[in-house]
């Protein structure tokens, strides 16, 4: 029994299960007998970063190197939101990674903070409109972050309410309800005289209004002095019921707008009773027009000046057409309190061919073209990132330079060349060295481009990937210059074995042709002379990592190897 317990204990502990065995207790502990973890290693090495998200997409510099013409052509398009005005709307084009988002979402952030600090209502929100790609989801989008800031204005307002109630119900419990009859005659000789108790009617009516006007005014001076001196709080109570020009200097209900507490009461109730009547919206489920109008409602809740950021705008124009933009561009004939200008971003110069004439002229008011970066202009904004994003010493002189110029290579991407250089960094973390190389940015563009090349058939209909999985089996079977017939009937076997429909072999050939436009494939249109014109098709990607990509689909898992049957050619 004791060899029993023993030996469990040694395979991993009570209870554990039998067979498995753990990594032996040495390299469980440290030195200091600690338990040694997964990362200890890896946390060991001195890290090559200081800020590593300086170096992504979504980090907003300080500062824009060579785009302070565009920055500046923003900003004094814009500067009239900031005196109550209707901005121009904004068209921004440029290719990918030429600094259009970065360059506008700085703008924003400046615009934003100048309102705060003069107090005007100026508000930028931003909606990445390839992800929010139909009208029902941007107007949802926009309604709920104006119903959100709506709610906050009104909690923020209804706490100041309340705290000016509190202090109106204290100023009345710390003034004296009931007063003393010299105070009070006091106070009635300043409103309207007393009538003098024991005057003879008979007397001269002169002399009594003499007494009148002049013994009791001496004797009212008397009594307010003294009493001024002996007790403070009947002195304010004097004060508080003397007139508005005394009552203003002293009462909390003073410099505002109301009369009474009940007045307040009745202002916090009508806040509560808006802040109820904000519904937000689902995503899904409403009629358009209904969200439309909530949106409407919320946005002019309250005067304010709104630019509204479309990034991607021409992936919302191409998904559900140009109703959105039309109206968001004349919803400012309606509304009432507040204003709204639009700022699109795009990379297809040529979006607006397709929106309606009406829309493309208010749309259209203002446009700003971002030129491509050349592999100077990238040296310079990979230096300034890099001042911020690694250590000091972690750079060898060239890997900048070389990051810029492959970048160049691709129309001037500052994206891919902040990619590039972050990859880099992380590849010689890994290895635990202490300096970046030209070798770590070569091994970055080749990994870069192989997660380019995953992500783009990752993501490909399955059509489409049928066809190129019969490619990858040609080539696998040793035969070279593939052509249109080789591919279509490999293609059909494979959709008998996976029961889907078969496309014609002219379709097929336009499939084979989008996938060289993605640089997955290189189809090049050859002549053979009496034979005709075909294309010869081979693979631009590597082949088994395409494969594995192609096979993690669960439809095409389950292929068999499938053995081409290939036409006898007669090749020179």
């Amino acid at each position: 029994m004791a060899d029993d317990d023993s030996h469990t204990t040694d395979d991993g502990g009570i209870g554990s299960t039998p067979g498995f065995r753990t990594e032996p207790t040495e390299r469980s502990l440290t030195e200091d007998g600690s338990n040694q973890g997964l990362f200890d290693d890896l946390l060991s090495g001195e890290p090559i970063f200081e800020n590593k998200e300086v170096l992504r997409p979504s980090y907003t510099p300080h500062e824009l190197p060579h785009r302070s013409d565009q920055i500046n052509k923003m900003a004094t398009i814009l500067v009239s939101a900031l005196r109550g005005e209707t901005p121009s709307n904004i068209l921004i084009y440029g290719k990918t990674g030429t600094g259009k988002t970065a360059s506008a979402k700085f703008v924003s952030q400046e615009l934003e903070q100048t309102s705060s600090k003069y107090s005007v209502p100026c508000e930028v929100e931003y909606i990445n409109c390839e992800v929010t790609d139909t009208q029902y989801r941007v107007l949802a989008q926009l309604a709920n972050k104006f119903i959100e800031k709506n709610h906050e204005w009104i909690d923020e307002r209804v706490d100041e309410l309340e705290s000016l109630r509190e202090r109106v119900d204290e100023t009345d419990i710390d003034s004296p309800a009931d007063e003393s009859p010299e105070s009070s005659q006091s106070v009635d000789v300043v409103g309207s005289p007393p009538e003098t108790e024991g005057v003879d009617d008979e007397s001269d009516p002169a002399s009594q209004r003499a007494e009148r006007d002049e013994e009791p005014t001496v004797q009212f001076q008397e009594e307010t002095d003294v009493e001024a001196d002996e007790t403070p709080t009947q002195s304010d109570s004097v004060v508080e019921t003397t007139g508005d020009e005394l009552r203003q200097s002293t009462h909390p209900l003073a410099e505002t707008p109301f009369d009474s507490v009940s007045d307040v009461s009745e202002r916090i109730d009508e806040l509560e009773a808006d802040r109820e009547s904000f519904e937000e919206v689902p995503m899904t489920g409403w009629p358009t027009d209904r969200v439309y109008s909530v949106f409407f409602d919320a946005v002019d809740y309250s005067e304010r000046v709104v630019v509204i950021m479309l990034d991607e705008i021409d992936k919302l124009v191409e998904k559900s057409g140009d109703d959105t933009l039309y109206n968001l561009s004349r919803m400012n004939s309606e509304l009432d309190n507040s204003r709204v200008s639009i700022m699109g971003i795009s990379n297809d110069l040529k979006f607006t061919d397709f929106l309606d004439p009406r829309v493309k002229s208010s749309l259209g008011e203002e446009e700003i073209v971002f030129p491509p970066y050349d592999a100077n202009q990238l040296r310079d904004i990979l230096q300034h990132r890099a001042e911020v994003a690694f250590k000091d010493g972690a750079l060898s002189p060239d890997v900048i330079p070389l990051c810029a110029a492959f970048a160049a290579q691709e129309h001037g991407d500052a994206r891919r060349a902040l990619d590039l250089l972050r990859t880099a960094g992380e590849l010689a973390e890994r290895s635990q060295t202490e300096t970046i190389v030209e070798d770590h940015v070569r091994q970055a563009q080749d990994k870069i481009e192989l997660d380019r090349v995953v992500e783009v058939v990752r993501t490909l209909p399955t059509q489409s990937k049928l066809v190129l999985f019969s490619i990858i089996l040609l080539e696998q079977n040793g035969v070279h210059s593939i052509n249109t017939g080789e591919v279509y009937n490999i293609y059909k076997r494979l959709c008998t074995e996976l029961d889907t429909d078969v496309l014609t072999q002219r379709r097929v050939t336009d499939l084979i042709s989008e996938l060289d436009m993605l640089g997955i494939v290189n189809a090049v249109v050859v002549s053979k002379g009496r034979y005709g014109r075909t294309k010869e098709i081979s693979l631009s990607v590597p082949l088994e990592e395409t494969e594995v990509v192609l096979r993690s689909d669960s439809r095409l898992s389950d292929i068999d190897d499938v053995q081409p049957f290939v036409q006898a050619r007669f090749d020179n």
